[in-house]
């Protein structure tokens, strides 16, 4: 008994509500209702507060204390379906559906479904189940293998096999692996074989399955609603952007019509070609919409704005149904007389003259559609010469579909009823049909209907449904399905920064300007919690970047004075304003700022590029600066010039690593891989050829990253002074050997292992002559220095170009944080987090903090080989974050910040 006991799974556990778990290294962990956990092994604890459980939450791997009472015990059955459904809120609502999880762990292989085959198609999938279980040895998350049938066949993903295993086969394009949650069974077989109600796990499904937009072709017709118009042409693009999350797809448009502000380019890469800005148009997938069948017309149409018709009072709105012989025992439960009276009230416009129907006792024929109008006359030839977008043959057809009006619940995938007794289901489609002047709903029964169809009118098909289960309505006879509640609106989160719930967090704004705080003044103004720059919908990348900028450092200081002609652009002299006054000025003199504030200048840059994700998406750093800089219209930082090319202008310089394997980091056991910011600064700009021509006053640095798994380095080191005295053009520098003036240099002597590597090689004639006289140094190919004009004997004295560490800022899991220096002291360091805890739910209030860490200093001062000795797992934050996660590194020499 006792080896059967050990032998034993462990229990699992569901989180029933959010809950905060403080641990001693990790700090706040919260934990998100949905959340599956494991109990650990001897993990009961009782105490006088109550009692805990030790367990291991499945979805990131922590092992936390929790109160028992808040959670709920999965049974081992469900826990291996539930563990792959990424939605948490559909999670809860599957494990009260005990029934459908109990089938669909039962669930036979070869038994017919229907799925979720794809995040961008609206309608469910045929499929056969051919495999069920884990994806990967030692997983215990359940997926099911499916063969996509019908019209889906050839659209999926694999051929049965996962990541070289065959788990089962089927042809090429047609297997899927998919969670419970995207599979259902088809109604028919719900219907006969369980009693079970339909739950809003179903609801949701639907929902998003027909909220996601459908990927587009280039060539395509499609279109879109700009200013109140709808905009039509043909998808050019159609693909993810550089620095954008890959999941947000961007679409590219020739408008028929000019209209547009965007030339096929985007940050200097030619995405598609576009005869003129004109008639270009770039924007989210999610606002496109691709025309239908019924909307390509060779009629063009000037005016995209559709004119209000008058309502004729046309007879009920159903197309043609075979006639059935009721003498015939029919296998599908139909409608009842009194419900198919009622639809065909609910269908016929609103009349006082009209007479009333008669009464049905048995639906003895199929309700008629109403008769095929006229031919229109064609439209009248236009001229075209000042809206051709330079390509031929591309007229702009009629308006033959909408979307529901803005604001609007009804929508594709809406649970609805209409008529009284209702009858009950789901809107599959929304839209015009000829001779109906307002707009149109195909609704999919959940019952049978002798008069329905399947998703087809008058022989052209909007929506595909099981025969007698399509329906057509008037949307304005349509009503929310009442057998569920209704659903609560949610919050527009941008607009929220504005409202009451931030009056107490708000923060005062102060005119005059305001130097930055240093030493000990630094600590007492900005330490503690509500302090620093308040977070708020992903603006972590602002707040880091904004208080490393100017919270202890007035090197940045110039662009707040920076001469901007209010004449020349408005918007740029607001956004100056707003930050000098509302964000800079109040966060030294009060050391906190409200999130309305950045949220304010946010809504400037989204007004000033276009791009809505400012307001409300994940950005980074430097999207931020470039996009800051252009719109203060301010010189550029960095002036660099290449070999061969012409001095360019940039705000930030993006360090590459070694390509020389030479200067690689060699992975040995039990050290880190380290770099420092100096030596790949020197790197990089002598493998790319590269040289200042004049010294900054700040230099943004962007470190090498390439993912949290794929690391050049566990370690970059922050130089507390860079040496640009080597990398600047046409001064005197010194020779490597003998301190005279150095006239060449060699890229292969920098990378030479005989003569310390890594380190800038530059020589005298004389030197130069004798080092490359060596034979394995008679291929090196030295590159003549560019100096002064004039002669200079002997050595030379100068002083070093030095620049100063002043601020980091951090990323971890998306999250950035940044470091700044407050003083001339070693160890006077702030750490700054504009999200490091949280007041309330959904909506409620991030907290910003500010702390000081000294421990920072004492790293910093180490060398890059007294740091790749260190253990690893000795690393506590904050010093983790800032040797393991740097992002940017900001220097800056305060000398020549003086001159901006």
């Amino acid at each position: 008994m006792s080896d059967r006991r050990r032998r034993r799974s462990p229990k699992m556990y569901m989180v029933a509500s959010d809950y905060k778990v403080q641990d001693h290294l990790e700090g706040t962990i919260r934990l998100q209702r949905g959340q599956l956990c494991q109990q650990q092994e001897g993990g009961a604890h009782r105490s006088g507060r109550g009692d805990y459980l030790w367990v291991k939450v499945i979805d990131n791997g922590c092992v936390v204390k929790v109160d028992r009472q808040v959670l709920s015990e999965v049974p081992a059955e469900f826990a291996g379906l539930l563990e792959p459904v990424p939605d948490l809120d559909v999670r809860v609502k599957l494990l009260s559906r005990t029934q459908f999880l109990q089938r669909m762990a039962a669930l036979a292989l070869g038994s017919e479904v229907r799925v979720i085959w794809s995040r961008s198609q609206s309608e469910l999938a045929e499929a056969e189940l051919r495999y069920r279980g884990p994806l990967t040895r030692g997983s215990s998350a359940i997926h099911f293998g499916v063969q996509l049938k019908g019209w889906a066949a050839g659209r999926g993903k694999c051929n049965g096999s996962y990541k070289g295993h065959q788990l089962f086969s089927c042809p090429d394009g047609c297997g899927l692996f998919l969670p419970v949650s995207e599979i259902t069974l088809p109604r028919s077989s719900r219907s006969s074989s369980s009693s079970e109600p339909q739950s809003p796990v179903s609801i949701l499904s639907r929902a998003a399955e027909s909220s996601v937009p459908q990927p587009l072709a280039v060539g395509q017709r499609v279109c879109f609603i700009q200013d109140e118009c709808v905009q039509r042409g043909s998808v050019q693009f159609c693909g993810a952007l550089s620095n954008r999350t890959p999941s947000t797809l961007y679409v590219g448009v020739l408008l028929d019509h000019p209209g547009g502000p965007w030339d096929g380019y985007y940050k200097n890469t030619k995405l598609c070609s576009i005869p003129s800005p004109e008639f270009g148009a770039l924007l989210p997938l999610s606002k496109v919409t691709a025309e239908s069948r019924s909307e390509r017309s060779p009629l063009a149409v000037t005016s995209p704005k559709l004119p209000p018709l008058p309502v004729p009072n046309k007879p009920a709105l159903q197309p043609p149904s075979p006639i059935k012989d009721l003498s015939q025992p029919s296998s599908r439960p139909l409608i009842q007389p009194a419900m198919l009276l009622t639809a065909r009230k609910a269908l016929q416009p609103p009349s006082s003259s009209a007479p009333k129907p008669p009464a049905l006792t048995t639906p003895k024929t199929a309700l008629q559609p109403p008769l095929l109008p006229p031919n229109k006359p064609q439209a009248p030839p236009t001229d075209h010469s000042l809206s051709s977008n330079g390509f031929h043959n591309l007229p702009s057809p009629p308006i033959a579909e909408q979307r529901a009006e803005p604001g609007a619940w009804l929508e594709v995938g809406s649970m609805v009823e209409v008529n009284d007794p209702p009858l009950f289901g789901v809107i599959r489609w929304i839209g015009q049909i000829n001779n109906i002047p307002e707009p149109v709903a195909g609704i999919e029964l959940d019952q049978e209907l002798s008069a329905a169809t399947d998703g087809s009118y008058l022989g052209e098909r909007h929506f595909h449904c099981p025969a007698n289960k399509g329906l057509f309505v008037r949307l304005r006879n349509v009503r929310r399905d009442s057998r569920f509640p209704e659903p609560e609106l949610p919050i527009n989160q941008v607009d929220r920064c504005n409202s009451i719930a931030f009056a107490n967090w708000s923060s005062k704004r102060v005119e005059e300007h305001t130097p930055p705080l240093c030493g000990p003044d630094a600590r007492v103004t900005y330490e503690g919690f509500k302090k620093g720059i308040q977070g708020h919908l992903n603006s972590c990348y602002l707040d880091a970047s904004l208080f490393s900028m100017f919270s202890c450092c007035s090197s940045f200081d110039w662009l707040l004075f920076w001469p901007v002609g209010a004449q020349n652009n408005p918007i740029s002299q607001s956004a100056q304003d707003l930050l000098r006054c509302e964000i800079v000025n109040p966060l030294r003199r009060y050391g906190y700022v409200c999130a309305s504030k950045t949220m304010a200048l946010r809504k400037l840059l989204k007004e000033e590029t276009a791009d809505s994700g400012f307001t409300n998406e994940e950005k980074d750093p430097e999207e931020l600066l470039n996009q800051l800089f252009l719109l203060l219209q301010v010189e550029p930082l960095l002036k660099i010039r290449s070999v061969s090319q012409k001095a360019q202008e940039c705000f930030i310089y993006q360090l590459f690593p070694p390509s020389s394997p030479l200067l690689s980091p060699l992975v040995s056991p039990g050290l880190l891989r380290v770099s420092s910011v100096q030596a790949l600064l020197e790197s990089s700009f002598m493998h790319s050829g590269l040289k200042l021509t004049e010294a900054p006053s700040c230099l943004p640095l962007l470190m090498p990253r390439f993912g949290k798994e794929f690391k050049m380095f566990d370690a970059i080191l922050p130089s507390l002074s860079l040496d640009i005295t080597d990398l600047l053009d046409e001064t005197l520098r010194q020779c490597s050997i003998c301190q005279s003036v150095a006239q060449w240099e060699c890229l292969q002597c920098y990378e030479d292992v005989d003569i310390t590597p890594g380190q800038l090689k530059q020589y005298c004639n004389t030197c130069n002559t004798q080092v490359h006289t060596h034979k394995k140094r008679q291929m090196h190919r030295p590159v003549e220095v560019r100096g002064p004009r004039g002669c200079w004997e002997g050595p030379v004295h100068g002083a070093r170009q030095l620049m100063d560490l002043f601020a980091v800022t951090c990323i971890e899991t998306s999250h950035y944080v940044s470091f700044v220096k407050h003083g001339p002291g070693a160890t006077d360091w702030l750490f700054f987090d504009s999200m490091a805890d949280r007041e309330g739910g959904e909506n409620g209030f991030n907290v910003p903090q500010v702390r000081s860490c000294p421990e920072v200093g004492g790293y910093l001062s180490l060398s890059v080989d007294e740091v790749s000795r260190l253990d690893a797992s000795s690393l506590r934050d904050p010093v983790r974050r800032l040797l393991c996660d740097s992002y940017m590194c900001l220097y800056h020499c305060p000398q020549l910040s003086l001159y901006k």
